[in-house]
This record gives structure tokens, sequence and C-alpha cells, in this order.
């Protein structure tokens, strides 16, 4: 008897207008002392990588502005900026274009 198996969707996460997709970079584990840090006293940087990015904001003549970021681009947010969504075990931050404050080059 064959046994049909179902092969698991991946989700692709596409933001609306201003809004920017984040992938938060991984945090220190270890203190510059040489100090473990357990996951409970570990800041969550502010500081990731864009994944993808929307399609501007909308104007008040009803045109879009185009985004200043680009999917790659390596960026400073405010610590508490966006959304967590996870998606196949991995977390984004879903937050509007304006959160970020600075793009590292």
């Amino acid at each position: 008897m064959a046994t049909a198996t179902k092969k698991k969707a991946s989700v692709r996460l596409q933001p609306i207008g201003e809004r920017i997709v984040v992938q938060r970079q991984e945090s220190e584990s270890t203190t510059a002392g040489g100090i473990v840090l357990p996951d409970s006293a570990k800041e969550k940087p502010a500081r990731g990588t864009v994944v993808a990015v929307g399609t501007g904001k909308l104007l008040d003549d009803g045109s879009r502005s185009e985004s200043q970021l680009t999917a790659g681009d390596e960026v400073l947010f405010s610590s508490y900026a966006g959304e967590t969504v996870e998606i196949d075990n991995v977390e984004y931050l879903l937050m509007r274009e304006d959160d970020v404050l600075a793009v590292l080059g």
C-alpha cells in the first residue's frame, strides 16, 4: 500500500508598503573577559541583515517613494523595533523602514 507524504511548503515573507524584513544577528555568547553568558543574560542585538523590502511608502499624491534599503544591507535599528516572526525555525523582524537608524557599509 502506497503512502502519501506531505511536503512542507516553504513560506515566503514579502513585506507590504514601507515595511522591511530583517534577520537579527546572533548575540555574543561570551564576554571580552571570556565569561560564557546564558541565554537569559544575553541582550538581543540591534543589528541585522535586510532580507526583503516592501514596495515603498505611500505618499499623499498616491505615488510610492522608493525604499532607501535593499536586500542584503546590514542595518542598525532600535532595540524595540518591529514584530518578531518565526518561519521554518528562523526568527525574523518585520519593521518599518523608519525604524532603521543606520546602514553599515
